[in-house]
């Protein structure tokens, strides 16, 4: 399977059945006018069967960024059809208080290529509820936010890392050079047992180094 990071909590998996993508961006140009710096490059020419969409903000709802005519499932949760099979879709909230503040999320669980994946979008609870880690279960492949502020931050993200034996965790949603409202992914690499720093946003997880609990997986800011 390779992975593709394009910024924020955008990213692409590509195995030889079917091609999914999580959370695209749309264009972002407004957010300069508010003080906010979002320059990850546009997300463009890029294709895909599935697009999933964990909730209903600009910087991870943009759907027609994503060319051709996939399927797209968005902002609700069950167990739902999809072109590769069951996609298990668990309700969660955007912030620390029951999203009265800035909504509902939802995890996306699913298999692609023999590979557990699982993508918490922007999770803002205090923490995991029993009922939800137990819906989720063990994972491979773990996508998490730690960048704080709207969402959980690196010591609560590398706890979620164990409790769920995540073989590899890629962080998500964090302060880089191309956005100024997050926190840096600091606190979760010093929180992870152990960390490897990509000199590329994409990286084939076949090719990953296999130890015994989580990795945490840092592709480079594209």
């Amino acid at each position: 399977m390779q992975v593709d990071w394009y910024g924020q909590a955008a990213f692409r998996l590509t195995a030889p059945a079917a091609t999914v993508f999580i959370d695209p961006f749309a264009n972002m140009s407004a957010l300069a006018r508010r003080g906010v710096e979002f320059r990850y490059p546009p997300i463009e020419a890029v294709g895909a069967d599935l697009v999933l969409v964990t909730h209903e903000h600009l910087d991870h709802n943009g759907v027609a960024a994503i060319d051709g005519s996939p399927v797209v499932l968005r902002s609700t949760a069950g167990r739902l059809a999809s072109p590769i099979g069951e996609i298990l879709a668990v309700a969660s909230e955007h912030d620390a208080v029951a999203g009265t503040e800035r909504g509902p999320n939802t995890i996306f669980v699913f298999e692609l290529d023999g590979v557990r994946v699982c993508h918490f979008g922007d999770f803002g609870q205090r923490e995991l509820r029993p009922e939800q880690a137990d819906a989720i279960g063990s994972v491979d492949l773990l996508f998490v936010p730690v960048g704080g502020g709207p969402t959980i931050g690196g010591a609560q993200a590398a706890a979620i890392a164990a409790r769920l034996h995540a073989q590899f965790v890629v962080p998500m949603h964090y302060r880089t050079a191309r956005v100024n409202f997050l926190e840096p992914a600091d606190s979760f690499l010093a929180a992870v047992p152990a960390a490897l720093a990509l000199d590329s946003p994409r990286f084939e997880l076949s090719e990953l180094p296999v130890r015994r609990g989580p990795l945490a997986v840092v592709p480079a800011v594209p």
